[in-house]
């Protein structure tokens, strides 16, 4: 007598599309996904078509030139020096402590909720790079510039109302930018010469 032969059973795969599209959408939903992160900045109002061109000058001991290179490394003045150092160097110039020759002029103004006080009003930080620097590396630039300006604001915050910045009402958050205001210039990249 011949065998029968015997069928194997198949799989019903008829909801395996469904069963993955639910899967794929429970991974979209639960996972998070990665930001881009970029550098939160104001830009300047538009300039007034009938505005003229006009130089200001500015005191060489009100500027701090930061210019990064095109192997990344940073020249802060006239000192080549390393990322981790940037901030505090920041931080010395814009408060200028000693009342140096060589670091931007104090300056008294009379400041809601603190009074009169010398402040650097007019330093600039001037930061530079070459067409060929690393993005990271302008980006850990820009992050250490403003991790300064943060410190210095969050320190006399919580000197004077036991609060960091951020934490301030809209008030005092202008008499603390009045001690300490932003003031970072942004070069458009050259190639300098023929270092680099």
């Amino acid at each position: 007598m011949p065998r029968k032969k015997r069928t194997v059973p198949q799989v019903n795969s008829t909801s395996t599309a469904d069963i993955a599209f639910m899967m794929l959408l429970f991974f979209l939903l639960t996972s998070s996904m990665d930001t881009d992160r970029g550098l939160p900045r104001r830009l300047p109002p538009p300039v007034p078509k009938d505005q003229k061109n006009v130089d200001v000058n500015i005191k060489k001991r009100n500027i701090l030139v930061v210019l990064i290179n095109s192997t990344n490394q940073i020249l802060c003045g006239d000192t080549y020096i390393q990322l981790n150092q940037l901030k505090d160097r920041v931080k010395e110039f814009i408060e200028n402590p000693t009342n140096n020759e060589h670091m931007p002029e104090l300056i008294e103004v009379d400041v809601p909720y603190f009074g009169a006080r010398k402040v650097s009003k007019n330093h600039v930080i001037s930061l530079q790079n070459n067409r060929d620097t690393s993005y990271q590396a302008y980006i850990d630039v820009q992050n250490e510039i403003a991790a300064a300006y943060n410190e210095l604001r969050d320190d006399i915050s919580l000197q004077k109302f036991g609060r960091k910045f951020a934490d301030l009402d809209e008030e005092q958050q202008k008499a603390v930018q009045i001690i300490y205001p932003q003031k970072i210039s942004e070069a458009e990249p050259k190639n300098y010469g023929g270092v680099k």
